[in-house]
């Protein structure tokens, strides 16, 4: 009878232990969630639990499982990375976008012979880069993403690099192949089309990624002011 009370004792403690790690466990990963309005109807504010918007009661939207903390390998649904589509950047050597995993991301389409709007966005990165301190730089990643990948060789990401003063290790240019370009434009819901052999009508979208490859901010137009765009990079560069 004693050897029974002291077995059946043992099996309670076994499964009191196993519950506390399962809570801790269900803990640690709550703790990382981040949510946020869809319709961000009180700006970036987020919030770190699931519910609903005090104001369009919309469901909370998951954003991110805070990207500064983010140290697994995993890979969201939602993520970029997730794209298999393969590209050169301006030093001529072929990249997948997983291979900048770990950077928050700063992203535009543009194309390097274009005359009127695309001048105009490089000028808003470089407005946006001249805003984060030194210390954040380090953590961030602009990419330009040629939407003429016929045109937009390496040689000439290069030279267009080089011409604007954006050849520091912070600055990449991507060019891709066609199908890849469109896929990509689907997913920063960017819309373009060629109107003659070197001239093309696109949207204006710089867009912001967390380290995960998760979209996290959007801003649209030319010299807007952007100040909700600097506060999301901070806030993921920290």
């Amino acid at each position: 009878m004693k050897n029974l009370k002291i077995i059946l004792s043992t099996f309670v403690l076994i499964l009191s232990i196993t519950a506390c790690n399962s809570d801790k466990t269900k803990n640690t990963a709550a703790d990382l969630a981040v949510f946020q309005c869809p319709m961000q109807c009180e700006g970036d504010k987020t919030y770190d639990k699931e519910g609903s918007c005090p104001v369009c009661k919309m469901d909370l939207k998951l954003l991110e499982a805070s990207s500064k903390d983010m140290d697994t390998d995993e890979i969201s649904e939602a993520s970029i990375f997730n794209l298999t589509s393969k590209w050169h950047n301006e030093e001529d050597e072929e990249i997948q976008l997983t291979d900048l995993k770990g950077k928050t991301m700063v992203m535009v389409m543009i194309y390097t012979s274009c005359k009127a709007a695309c001048p105009r966005l490089v000028a808003d990165m470089r407005n946006i880069e001249a805003q984060i301190p030194d210390e954040n730089i380090k953590n961030l990643e602009f990419v330009l993403i040629s939407i003429d990948p016929e045109t937009d060789n390496p040689e000439r990401l290069k030279a267009f690099a080089l011409e604007n003063g954006m050849d520091d290790e912070q600055w990449t240019f991507l060019q891709g192949t066609e199908s890849g370009v469109r896929e990509f434009a689907n997913v920063l819901s960017v819309k373009y089309k060629e109107i003659s052999p070197i001239d093309f009508s696109h949207s204006n979208i710089i867009s912001v990624f967390n380290s995960g490859g998760e979209l996290i901010h959007q801003q649209e137009g030319l010299g807007v002011d952007n100040k909700e765009t600097i506060e999301a990079i901070l806030q993921l560069t920290q």
